[in-house]
């Protein structure tokens, strides 16, 4: 008879005897602290409309960007065929749940030594006790577990944030969003729990091929009437308060480069002007109007107190023909290399002792931790480093993470574990599996005589808990 499929309790914790007591006991003071999700990408709406999920592909498979790159890798599925419709209209999605579910369990071995494995692992059997590993042989019987778990009333959107002990999660909002659904939240007492994040990045690229529509939709939901560059900076001002009116307390920046230059008003004006009426704009114009525009969110954040995420470095739609058939974030976003110190020092300049500025910094470029990002966070006042992000989100990468950014940053200029995920029941498996790399990172200083025990455990409740708190607080 087939042993019933079991996680381990010491995963992803040092292997060699000597620190792994030491990181038992240190993960044993973080494993049950409460969840702070600030940097999240859940729909708003599930919160407000507390739904019952529809199907376990839906909830798992579809909305999840690491599960689907790595079975389109293996070239046997398209995503029409995962649930992903064609924008342009040249492929049928698929529209059974179960045969996309199929197709996930049946590239399971694809996923070995990925951090994806783990947070579906965690998923599976910690959430939705499920005792057989994915393969084509079980999706369907496994499938029926699930489908019957998120058919039970304590399975809907709210009822998770109790169950994961998320004591508070950030959704990433257009900037153009109207916050209706998070006044609805706030009416009924969760304004506090889920909290809005105002998103700009359209808004600041001339070449976006939606600026003019989307610049004026965001003046609209701001109450203020677009039709040159200041009353464009209005509108975004405006806006901005609405955000932290309603709860919100940070803003997200995924700039190409994390360049800060700032431009004279005069020359800014003439390129807003040209993109918001239809002129021609260089790739040089668009690229020095972002930069531009990163100096004024952060000169905005000095004066309104939000926190400015930046996390540059990703080519978006690296594959031309994928973006256009399945639109924005579906065209496989590809990492490149990031300078920062030449690229920050207009804005640390400026707001980097600023007592109303805070920003934090996060990459995907992990060359730039120990050269150029561990030394500005160590410095700046006003800048945080931010964890490790996306494609470093994983034990390898957090793991080298703290041996090459804690020395000179130390902890306490750190985010504190962030998630980046809309794959909502991923959330506690991504804080439970930094929570044990950091059990073992700190276990590996008390068994150098680095840090007393006691020190590594304080310093694991930062990081799991107090430092996200203290980096997002509300000002």
């Amino acid at each position: 008879m087939t042993q019933p499929w079991t996680l381990h309790e010491d995963r992803a914790l040092p292997a060699d005897p000597v620190t792994r007591p030491i990181a038992r006991e240190i993960y044993q003071q973080t494993r049950s602290l409460p969840i702070v999700s600030m940097h999240g990408h859940v729909p708003v709406e599930w919160f407000a409309h507390d739904t019952p999920f529809t199907d376990p592909a839906e909830l798992l498979v579809v909305p999840d960007h690491y599960l689907l790159r790595m079975i389109i890798s293996q070239g046997r599925y398209a995503l029409h065929e995962l649930g992903v419709p064609a924008v342009d209209g040249s492929a049928p999605v698929e529209a059974d749940p179960r045969a996309i579910w199929r197709r996930f369990c049946e590239h399971w071995p694809a996923f070995r030594g990925t951090p994806t494995r783990f947070w579906m692992e965690h998923e599976l059997v910690e959430i939705f006790g499920v005792t057989q590993r994915p393969s084509a042989e079980t999706a369907d019987a496994i499938y029926d577990r699930i489908a019957a778990e998120i058919a039970d009333p304590g399975f809907r959107p709210r009822a998770l944030l109790d169950r994961f002990d998320i004591e508070v999660i950030g959704t990433t909002d257009p900037a153009w969003a109207s916050l209706e659904h998070h006044h609805a939240l706030a009416a009924q007492g969760m304004g506090e729990r889920v909290l809005p994040t105002f998103r700009p990045d359209p808004l600041l690229l001339l070449d976006n091929l939606t600026f003019t529509h989307d610049v004026l939709a965001t003046g609209a939901a701001a109450g203020v009437q677009v039709n040159d560059y200041a009353t464009y900076l209005d509108a975004l001002r405006a806006q901005r308060l609405r955000f932290k009116a309603a709860g919100g307390v940070a803003t997200d920046h995924g700039p190409a480069t994390p360049d800060t230059t700032p431009l004279p008003d005069d020359d800014a004006a003439r390129l807003f002007d040209a993109a918001f009426n239809g002129r021609p704009v260089t790739g040089a114009q668009v690229a020095a109007f972002s930069a531009h525009m990163l100096f004024e969110m952060a000169r905005m954040a000095s004066e309104d107190g939000l926190v400015m995420q930046i996390h540059p470095g990703v080519e978006r739609g690296h594959a031309r023909r994928m973006t256009r058939r399945y639109g924005s974030d579906k065209g496989y976003d590809i990492p490149v290399a990031v300078e920062f110190t030449r690229a920050l020092q207009p804005m640390l300049d400026a707001f980097g002792h600023h007592p109303g500025f805070r920003t934090i910094v996060f990459t995907i470029d992990e060359d730039v931790y120990s050269r150029e990002l561990a030394p500005l966070a160590g410095v700046y006042p006003a800048m945080r480093l931010g964890a490790p992000w996306w494609f470093i989100d994983s034990p390898e990468a957090m793991r080298r993470f703290r041996e090459t950014a804690t020395e000179t940053a130390g902890f306490a200029n750190l985010s504190g574990f962030v998630d980046d995920t809309r794959a909502f029941c991923s959330i506690p498996a991504r804080h439970d599996l930094a929570r044990r790399i950091d059990a073992g990172s700190l276990a590996r200083l008390v068994a150098e005589h680095r840090l007393d025990l006691d020190e590594a455990a304080d310093t694991a409740v930062d990081l799991a808990y107090r430092l996200p708190r203290l980096a997002y607080a509300a000002r």
